[in-house]
């Protein structure tokens, strides 16, 4: 594992910028090899006081099966959307839904919002200002309540647990 220096506070991401950086500029020139590792090393270092810092991952086998069931969620999104767009019969019910958050972490009410908005058909529109609830807009509501116990159960909950928060 490669540790943190106070000159290269993040070498995962220094890499991952190099690396794009030379993937922009589709050129593997010496001088562009070192402005992509200059780039690399001074904009971590600069912003890196601005991070949040992550909280621990306990239950890595959790976050496993998490990261499963959203893929599964993501594919059965899909296929709905895709029903309710081919099939003229089927009206949609787009709604506006206010989630109350149990989550109080920047970073998991992060993930949350993040994986609201992976899943066709809903997106997190907005985190209002006291972090208390999630501003989220479904294309077919039938029950907000339902919809807001079902991502309390497969979304948040899960989050909390893997990260004890």
């Amino acid at each position: 594992m490669i540790k943190s220096r106070p000159w290269l506070p993040t070498p995962v991401l220094s890499l991952l910028l190099l690396v794009v950086w030379l993937l922009l500029t589709r050129s593997i020139a010496p001088g562009q090899i070192l402005l992509g590792s200059f780039l690399a090393i001074m904009i971590p270092l600069l912003t890196h006081r601005f991070w949040d810092s992550r909280p621990r991952i306990n239950k890595p086998g959790l976050l496993l099966r998490f990261i499963l069931r959203l893929l599964g969620d993501i594919i059965i999104a899909n296929f709905e959307v895709a029903y309710l767009i081919i099939n003229p019969f089927r009206k949609m019910r787009p709604h506006f839904i206010e989630y109350p958050l149990m989550l109080e972490d920047r970073f998991t009410i992060t993930l949350l919002a993040s994986t609201i908005s992976l899943t066709p058909g809903t997106v997190s529109a907005n985190l209002r200002l006291d972090g208390k609830s999630l501003l989220i807009h479904a294309l077919d509501v039938g029950d907000p309540d339902a919809l807001v116990a079902q991502i309390r159960q497969r979304y948040e909950q899960p989050l909390k647990e893997i990260y004890e928060c």
